[in-house]
């Protein structure tokens, strides 16, 4: 796998972190699919999720969470360790505070690299996404009151666009909610992180004459 390759397209492709600020405007959302949806809230909170990929001889991986089955919201869902801005703080800091609670994942293994599209959620986050590399596996411990399993998927699998399909459920009055799902064996990735994956699939791959080449390239 040409490790290399990656990460030099991740540095080039991804927006450098000096240009983050609170009030960016959101390039991907839960609308992209849902066009018909109506935007229930009047200002963004602002979050931030740690994409951690981690540069294994055998080929690179995502480090993903599945949510404690005991939240409140979201239980269960496969996520990217993430949360909230805290007052002061910058995406990065929160995106690495986040990991460091929610999975042990110390900060200074994690080499920043920068910026994907910033992501609107249906249910009014504004988040921005992350990129990390780790260069050796992690040790990582998840915190039992938010994550039940520590995980990590194939970037190969990831970045394949055969493996970004569009599924569905019916809400209320007949209509129907579309999103992004990249099913991985028993593992149903879907929702915001199937959508975040798949902003930074287009963003590191979209403009390529042949896009699913180029990915074959930093996975092959």
């Amino acid at each position: 796998m040409s490790l290399e390759t990656l990460r030099a397209r991740l540095v080039d492709r991804l927006a450098p972190v000096e240009t983050w600020r609170p009030e960016l405007v959101a390039a991907r959302s839960d609308f992209d699919l849902n066009p018909q949806a109506t935007r229930t809230a009047k200002e963004l909170r602002p979050a931030a999720v740690l994409i951690p990929i981690v540069a294994r001889p055998e080929g690179a991986t995502v480090l993903l969470t599945r949510r404690a089955d005991t939240l409140a919201r979201h239980t269960g869902q496969i996520a990217f360790p993430g949360g909230r801005l805290d007052p002061g703080e910058t995406a990065v800091q929160a995106a690495l505070r986040e990991a460091d609670e929610e999975v042990a994942l110390d900060p200074s293994a994690v080499e920043v690299l920068g910026l994907s599209d910033a992501y609107e959620t249906g249910t009014g986050f504004l988040v921005t996404p992350v990129i990390g590399w780790l260069r050796e596996a992690p040790v990582t411990t998840p915190s039992p009151d938010e994550v039940a399993e520590v995980f990590e998927t194939p970037w190969d699998f990831l970045m394949d666009a055969a493996n970004h399909r569009r599924d569905f459920y019916d809400i209320d009055e007949g209509l129907r909610r579309w999103f992004w799902a990249m099913p991985w064996g028993e593992r149903y990735i879907w929702g915001v992180t199937a959508g975040i994956l798949k902003a930074l699939h287009v963003r590191l791959y979209g403009d390529e004459a042949a896009p699913e080449a180029a990915a074959d390239e930093d996975a092959a």
